[in-house]
C-alpha cells in the first residue's frame, strides 16, 4: 500500500483551487480540471471539507470486494496550429516535456512513420536544459504522431492529421494526477474489518464500519518531551545540503505537558420521511429532479416491518456520514417505501409478479429497474456515488424524451425538462451496459431500456423547440443550459445516439437566443448554478459559444468536415464583436478562422482591421504587461495552458508580431503601415530582443521611411540571433541587413 497512498499524499501536498465564474470561494462541490480520474473536493458547513480521490462502481462477492474503474481513457495532448501558405516547414513548440519519455513521428501520405525521442532533440538544441519548453522545425508532412511511453512499458499513440498550409504546432502534455488504480479488498470476519489494497500489495488499509465501536491503541510508552526541529543534526553527522553542523543545544526543549488536540467529528443526524402509501411517496419523490423511489415488495416475511426498518435506519446513517453537519440534497437521492396490500393491484399492473422484489420508480411512477431479491444486499448500490445511480439517471433520461414524444399534448416545459435531464447526464463513464440477469447473480437489478429513438423525430422537435423561443422576453436557463450542451457536442444528441455532428442551422439560430440573452443569461448565471437541490455548471455564455465554434471546426460528419460552417462561425464572433461581447476566447478563436484565409485581392484587411479594434481596445497601454495582467487576472486559463501566464503573454507577443508581418509580406496592406509599428512595438515590450520581431519592427520602419532606425534595429535582429533560429531564416535576417546598409532593400 505504500504507492497507492504515497501518490495520494503527494497529490493533496500540491492542491490548488481556480475560480472563474465566482466572485469567492463558494461551498459546494469543485471538480479538478486534469485529465483522468476527477478529484472531487466538497467544501460543507460549519468549515468542514472532504475530499474524494477516486470513484466508480463496485461488486460484492461473498466476503470479496471488487472495485471497478469507469473513467475512460482520455486524450492527453492538446494541440493548438497556425497556418501559413509560404511557410517552408512546420515549428513545433512542445511546452515542458521534462522528466517525461516522449516521442514524436512524422507520416507522409502513406509512407512508414519516422519516429524521434524528444528528450534526443533537445539534447542537440539545448544541451543544457536550460529553457523550459523544446522549440524546433520539421519537414512539412501529413501526420503528426505523438507518443509517451509509461514507466510499465505501457505507450499512448496519438495520430494527428495537420492542416494545410500547417506552419507551427503547439502541444501541451497534461499528465494524470491519478492514474488507474488497481484495488481490491476483504472482509475478514473474524475482525468485523474491511481490508483495501492494490492487487498483489502488502499492508492494506484497514477499515471499520462507523457503527462499529473504533478501537483505541493507547501508548505503551510516553515520551518525556516532544519537539520538531528544522535541520536537526549532533556533532559529526554528515549534512548533505547545507554542509553545515547545527548545535542541538539551540533547540529548547517542549513543555512535557503539551496535549494534541484531538479530531473533533460530529455526524449529522439525516432522518428520511418514510411514507404510508404508495401516492404520498411518488409525490415527494416527484419534488426533487434527483431522486428516486425504491419500493420493497415482500408480503411473504411476517418480519418485513422490522428488516425494513433496519435497512431505512442504516441508509440514514450512510446518507448523514456523506452529509456531515448540515443537510445536503446532493446525497438525498433515494426515498423508500414498502408495500402494503393496498399496492397488490399496482403491482400487477406493473407486471410485479416476484415475492420478493424490489423496484425504482422515478418521481412520475414510472419503472426504471427490478430485481427479483429483497434489500438485504442491495443497501450498497443506493448511494449518490454508485454506479447504479448513473444508471438510473440514463435509463429515466430516455424514459423521459419517449414519453414525452409519444405524448401530441405535452407542454413546452415538458419537452425543454426532457432534453435537458437528456444533456446532462455525464460523458464520462459508460452507463450504456444493463445489469445483466445470470445463474451466479439472478437477484441483481434489470435497468428499463426505453424504446429506440428516431434520430431525424428527436431533430425536429428541438427544431420545433427552438423557433418556439425566439420571440422570448427573457431566457429560459434550463433552455439555455441545454442549447449549450448541445452545441458542444456534449447534449442530448451525443447522449441518445452517441455520435459527432457539426453545427447545423438550428444550432445557428440556438446560439442567436443566447446571444439576445446574453447580458439577462449572465444576471442569473450564478443563481441558477447555486439552485438548490439541482446540480449546474453553466459558463459564460459568450465564452461557451466560442469555444463550441472552435471545437466544432475540427469534427467530421459523414465525411463533411467543420470547416463547412466557416463563414457562418465568422458571422457569429461579428455578431458577438457588434454587440460589445467580445472577449479574449472569442477574439483568440475568430482571429484563427480569418488568418486562415485571404480576402479576395489576397490581402488579409479582414483580419487586420478585426485586430486594430482588439488591439486598440484590449492591449493598447502605457505599461503593456499590467494590461495583459489585468486581463489575464479576469480569465479562467488554468484548463487552457499548463504555463497560463507565460502562454497568455506568448499568444499576444506572437499575434501581434503576426499582424504586423502580415503589412511587411503584401503591398495590398500598406495602409495599415503605423499600425503594425505600434503592433511590432507592442511584441518586443513584452518579449525583448526577440529575433524574429526585431526583423519584423526593422522592415516595417524602412518601408515607413525611418531608415536609420530600420538599420539599427535590424541589426539587433542579426545580434540576437542564435541556435535556436533556422538557419535559413538567420541567413535571411542577416541578408535583410546588408541591403538596408547598401539600399537595395
Amino acid at each position: 500500500m505504500r504507492n497507492f497512498i504515497w501518490s495520494l499524499l503527494l497529490f493533496t501536498s500540491g492542491i490548488f483551487m481556480s475560480y472563474s465564474q465566482t466572485k469567492g470561494i463558494e461551498k459546494g462541490t469543485y471538480l479538478s480540471t486534469n485529465k483522468g480520474q476527477k478529484i472531487k473536493l466538497n467544501l460543507l458547513d460549519d468549515n468542514k471539507y472532504e475530499l474524494v480521490f477516486y470513484t466508480g462502481g463496485y461488486e460484492i462477492k461473498g466476503d470479496s470486494l471488487n472495485f471497478i474503474n469507469t473513467t475512460k481513457s482520455e486524450n492527453r495532448f492538446d494541440l493548438s496550429f497556425a497556418t501559413d501558405k509560404k511557410a517552408k516547414k512546420i515549428k513545433i513548440k512542445f511546452l515542458d516535456p521534462s522528466y517525461y519519455s516522449f516521442y514524436i513521428g512524422t507520416q507522409k501520405g502513406s509512407e512508414t512513420v519516422q519516429y524521434q525521442k524528444l528528450s534526443d532533440i533537445k539534447a542537440k538544441s539545448d544541451p543544457d536544459w536550460e529553457k523550459t519548453d523544446l522549440e524546433f522545425e520539421i519537414e512539412k508532412t501529413d501526420f503528426l504522431y505523438l507518443v509517451y511511453e509509461e514507466y510499465n512499458g505501457k505507450s499512448n499513440v496519438y495520430k494527428y492529421a495537420l492542416p494545410k498550409d500547417a506552419s507551427e504546432v503547439t502541444i501541451n502534455y497534461e499528465l494524470e494526477v491519478l492514474g488507474d488504480l488497481k484495488i481490491a479488498g476483504f472482509y475478514d470476519k473474524k475482525t468485523n474489518e474491511l481490508k483495501i489494497s492494490e492487487k498483489g500489495g502488502k499492508n492494506p488499509l484497514v477499515f471499520l464500519n462507523e457503527k462499529e465501536v473504533q478501537p483505541v491503541k493507547p501508548s505503551k510508552v510516553v515520551p518525556l518531551q516532544s519537539e520538531i526541529v528544522s535541520n536537526w543534526t549532533y556533532p559529526g553527522k554528515e549534512d548533505y545540503g547545507t554542509g553545515v553542523a547545527v548545535d542541538t543545544t539551540l533547540y529548547p526543549p517542549l513543555s512535557t505537558n503539551t496535549e494534541m488536540a484531538s479530531p473533533v467529528y460530529s455526524n449529522f443526524n439525516f432522518k428520511l420521511k418514510i411514507e404510508n402509501n404508495l401516492k404520498k411517496a411518488l409525490e415527494s419523490t416527484k419534488g426533487s429532479t434527483n431522486k428516486y423511489l425504491v419500493v420493497l415488495a415482500d408480503s411473504k416475511n411476517k418480519s418485513i416491518k422490522e428488516s425494513f426498518d433496519a435497512f431505512v435506519k442504516d441508509q440514514e446513517t450512510q446518507t448523514g456520514y456523506n452529509m456531515y453537519d448540515a443537510y445536503n440534497p446532493q446525497y438525498d437521492v433515494f426515498n423508500y417505501y414498502l408495500a402494503g396490500s393496498d399496492d397488490k393491484k399496482w403491482l400487477k399492473n406493473n407486471k410485479i409478479t416476484n415475492d420478493p422484489s424490489v423496484v425504482v420508480l422515478n418521481g412520475n411512477g414510472d419503472v426504471l429497474a427490478v430485481a427479483k431479491s429483497d434489500l438485504s444486499d442491495k443497501s450498497y448500490q443506493f448511494s449518490y456515488y454508485g454506479d447504479f445511480y448513473r444508471k438510473l439517471q440514463r435509463a429515466d433520461a430516455f424514459l423521459s424524451i419517449d414519453k414525452v414524444f409519444k405524448n401530441k399534448k405535452a407542454a413546452d416545459a415538458d419537452l425543454i425538462q426532457a432534453f435537458n435531464k437528456a444533456a446532462l447526464l455525464e460523458t464520462s463513464y459508460d452507463y450504456d451496459s444493463d445489469y445483466d440477469v445470470t445463474v451466479d447473480n439472478p437477484t441483481e437489478f434489470v435497468v428499463t431500456k426505453a424504446a429506440k429513438l428516431d434520430k431525424k423525430e428527436v431533430a425536429q422537435t428541438w427544431k420545433k423547440l427552438i423557433e418556439a423561443h425566439q420571440k422570448d422576453t427573457k431566457p429560459n436557463m434550463y433552455l439555455v443550459e441545454t442549447i449549450v450542451k448541445e452545441i458542444k457536442n456534449q447534449g442530448f444528441t451525443k447522449q441518445l445516439f452517441n455520435e459527432d455532428r457539426i453545427l447545423n442551422d438550428t444550432d445557428y439560430l440556438a446560439i442567436d437566443y443566447l446571444l439576445k440573452h446574453s447580458d439577462a443569461i449572465e444576471a442569473e448565471r450564478t443563481t441558477f448554478n447555486n439552485k438548490e437541490g439541482e446540480i449546474h455548471v453553466l459558463g459564460n455564455v459568450i465564452s461557451e459559444i466560442s469555444s463550441a465554434l472552435q471545437a466544432n471546426t475540427y469534427i467530421s460528419q459523414e465525411d463533411v468536415s467543420g470547416e463547412k460552417n466557416k463563414e457562418k462561425n465568422i458571422s457569429v464572433y461579428k455578431k458577438i464583436i457588434s454587440l460589445g461581447k467580445g472577449n479574449f476566447d472569442s477574439y483568440r478563436n475568430y482571429f484563427t478562422y480569418l488568418a486562415e484565409g485571404e480576402d479576395k485581392d489576397t490581402s488579409n484587411t479582414t483580419f487586420l482591421r478585426e485586430f486594430t479594434t482588439y488591439f486598440d481596445s484590449n492591449l493598447k497601454a502605457a505599461s503593456p504587461i499590467e494590461k495583459l495582467d489585468v486581463m489575464y487576472s479576469d480569465l479562467n486559463t488554468s484548463s487552457d495552458y499548463y504555463n497560463a501566464w507565460s502562454s497568455f503573454k506568448d499568444y499576444h507577443s506572437n499575434l501581434c508580431n503576426n499582424a504586423a508581418w502580415n503589412v511587411v509580406l503584401k503591398p495590398q496592406n500598406s495602409s495599415f503601415i503605423k499600425d503594425a509599428i505600434k503592433w511590432s512595438e507592442y511584441s518586443l515590450a513584452v518579449t525583448k530582443n526577440n529575433p524574429y520581431y526585431l526583423d519584423t519592427l526593422a522592415q516595417l520602419y524602412y518601408k515607413d521611411g525611418q531608415k536609420e532606425k530600420a538599420i539599427a534595429t535590424q541589426t539587433l535582429a542579426v545580434k540576437y540571433t542564435n541556435a535556436d533560429v533556422e538557419e535559413v531564416t538567420a541567413g535571411e535576417i542577416k541578408e535583410t541587413l546588408s541591403k538596408m546598409q547598401n539600399g537595395t532593400y
